[in-house]
């Protein structure tokens, strides 16, 4: 079964503040995360992931800066700030209330 896209829709910003919580990476490499550790069930569009990256450097959560590759293709790596550790720790609190409530909405309180 795969991962509908509105189950997780809102919350790309977080998925990637995770990816680069243990160390600074690039595009392609965090997509290839999100897609080993959903066992091929999801990925992000190339377009969503880098539409993120521009949201979340405005908001001063991630910086960026070149590699310095030696072969293929320069890198533009991300890696997260304090106010983006900040941001995930509180988004990360708002999803398990939220996964609470939503618990109880549909398995009626059980």
């Amino acid at each position: 079964m795969s991962i509908t896209s509105d189950i997780i829709r809102g919350h790309t910003e977080t998925i990637i503040l995770a990816n680069l919580v243990d160390k600074d990476s690039y595009g392609y490499e965090i997509n290839k995360s999100i897609k080993e550790k959903t066992n091929n069930q999801y990925e992000l569009k190339e377009a969503t992931l880098y539409s993120a990256f521009r949201r979340l450097e405005k908001a001063s959560m991630i910086t960026s800066y070149w590699g310095n590759e030696t072969t293929g293709a320069r890198r533009r790596y991300y890696s997260i700030t304090e106010i983006g550790r900040a941001a995930l720790k509180q988004n990360k609190q708002e999803w398990e209330q939220s996964k609470k409530i939503i618990d109880t909405l549909i398995d009626g309180g059980v």
